[in-house]
């Protein structure tokens, strides 16, 4: 299975086939992910565990467990974990390409932008 640790936490990837990949997001307190979007991709993320808040095209919104976040390709998007617990969310990305260097970062708190 494969599996990477960022700068905000760890993923693990627990399917992968020709028209969609998805993984399991661990957030850990205070993390976010970098304000990105992607050219072949688009995705939907399910809160599972804690909450957070995500921005889509500039529009913040908090979602809480039992939540899905649909983010269609090529928009901007990022999920925050402003609180005290893990935030975990499970990603299904459905289209033509998975590869992470799809990612298109506009905004990133290290330095990867």
């Amino acid at each position: 299975m494969e599996h990477d640790i960022r700068p905000w936490g760890p993923y693990w990837v627990l399917d992968v086939a020709t028209m969609h990949k998805v993984k399991r997001i661990l957030v850990e307190a205070k993390g976010r992910l970098s304000y990105q979007y992607h050219h072949h991709r688009s995705e939907a993320w399910t809160i599972v565990s804690g909450t957070g808040t995500i921005t889509l095209d500039g529009i913040v919104k908090e979602y809480k467990v039992g939540d899905t976040a649909i983010i269609p390709q090529e928009v901007k998007h990022r999920i925050e974990n402003p609180f005290d617990e893990p935030l975990v969310f499970i990603e299904v990305q459905y289209g033509s390409y998975f590869g992470e260097d799809d990612i298109v970062r506009i905004e990133d708190d290290y330095q990867r932008a």
